[in-house]
């Protein structure tokens, strides 16, 4: 069941459950289209900050099995079902909504704690919200998922440089850049420079550690699950080989995966049953 292109939403593919489905189609619209409010189109912030507001309310309107509005029946209908089917946390997609809302006023991160503060709300909750579906709630368990998240989170940044820049938008944090001697108006000039090179170089092995950290969670989740899970782990640390292909010069060109990328991914998530790591 292909969905279209929230970059930090598992896909819900052939390997999710048929049950489950609906409910995670419904967390991804959900999703998508407060990415879509905060992101989109003309509008200025104020008009942005105002429709998000909205959907906070119509959220808890659903939440309460009250009458959400009318603006947006082809998200809060099934995610009124799946919240009263499976209990979804409530909290957790206020907590995207925060993000989103953030998105609309900050453009910049001071250092790595307020981007993980960040990615706490923007990404981490898709994957708590996955495995509330899949009745896994033990400390350990939410953990190695919040570090999964937060890495393709943090991924993502790091492959769109040369898009979020020219947005207004600077993810990598501004003690990372102070360190690497890299001025943030040379980066949002796009100016390539070894610095920068480096800058991003050590970026993406902070998200590769994070994305080794949470990857044991992969093996240790059974059944569609796991499967599903090594896939995205092992797809987000592919990104991160094209990355370091490229010399790290993602200032100048997004790497992407495409067809040739599909078996080594297949073959690298088989491996991990026997080895956790990005490179077999």
């Amino acid at each position: 069941m292909p969905v279209d292109h929230y970059e930090n939403f598992p896909v819900a593919s052939w390997l999710c459950p048929p049950a489950l489905r609906p409910a995670v189609v419904a967390i991804y619209r959900f999703a998508r289209t407060a990415d879509d409010i905060a992101d989109e189109g003309d509008a200025p912030p104020a008009e942005r900050l105002a429709a998000l507001a909205a959907y906070r309310a119509d959220l808890h309107a659903a939440a309460r099995g009250a009458a959400p509005s009318a603006r947006w029946p082809q998200v809060f209908a099934p995610l009124a079902r799946a919240i009263d089917e499976h209990g979804l946390p409530v909290a957790l997609l206020a907590d995207l909504l925060s993000a989103f809302e953030q998105d609309v006023t900050k453009n910049a991160y001071a250092d790595r704690a307020e981007l993980l503060d960040y990615c706490r709300r923007s990404a981490n909750p898709v994957g708590r919200l996955l495995l509330h579906l899949y009745r896994v709630d033990d400390p350990r368990s939410r953990q190695r998922s919040d570090a999964i998240c937060t890495a393709l989170q943090l991924v993502n940044f790091w492959q769109d440089l040369s898009v979020d820049l020219p947005r207004g938008r600077l993810y990598l944090p501004l003690a990372d850049c102070a360190r690497f001697g890299v001025e943030p108006a040379r980066l949002r000039a796009l100016e390539d420079s070894p610095a920068a090179r480096a800058l991003v170089a050590d970026a993406c092995a902070w998200a590769r550690g994070l994305m080794l950290d949470g990857a044991p969670l992969a093996l240790a989740l059974p059944g569609r699950i796991g499967w599903e899970l090594r896939l995205v782990v092992q797809g987000g640390l592919r990104v991160l080989d094209r990355i370091e292909a490229l010399g790290h010069g993602t200032l100048l060109r997004r790497p992407t995966l495409g067809p040739a990328d599909a078996l080594p991914v297949l073959w690298r998530a088989w491996r991990m049953r026997r080895v956790v790591g990005g490179r077999a």
